[in-house]
């Protein structure tokens, strides 16, 4: 399910961007803005998205932990430091 969100999300900014890009091109055919202004808009707006990207990437990996910490899920470090144990043990 979480997938089939993020590709949904995937698909609407390819979408925004696409249209973002086509209404420059025309503000630029009619003069009204210049192409260095429409490239370095497109520019800022990808430097943006990449940015909030990784927030959200960041949110979700915090929001797993905490989720997998309340069911008790063990980590990869709580294996580590058992099998520690168990050998420390033998």
């Amino acid at each position: 399910m979480l997938k089939e969100i993020f590709f949904m999300g995937l698909g609407g900014v390819a979408l925004l961007k696409e249209r973002v890009e086509q209404e420059l091109k025309t503000l630029e055919e009619k003069g009204k803005i210049k192409a260095e202004d429409a490239k370095s808009f497109l520019a800022s707006l990808e430097q943006k998205g990449k940015e909030e990207d990784e927030k959200l990437k960041q949110k979700v990996k915090d929001l797993l932990k905490e989720v997998l910490n309340e069911l008790g899920v063990a980590t990869k470090d709580d294996l580590a430091k058992l099998k520690e144990d168990l050998q420390l043990k033998d």
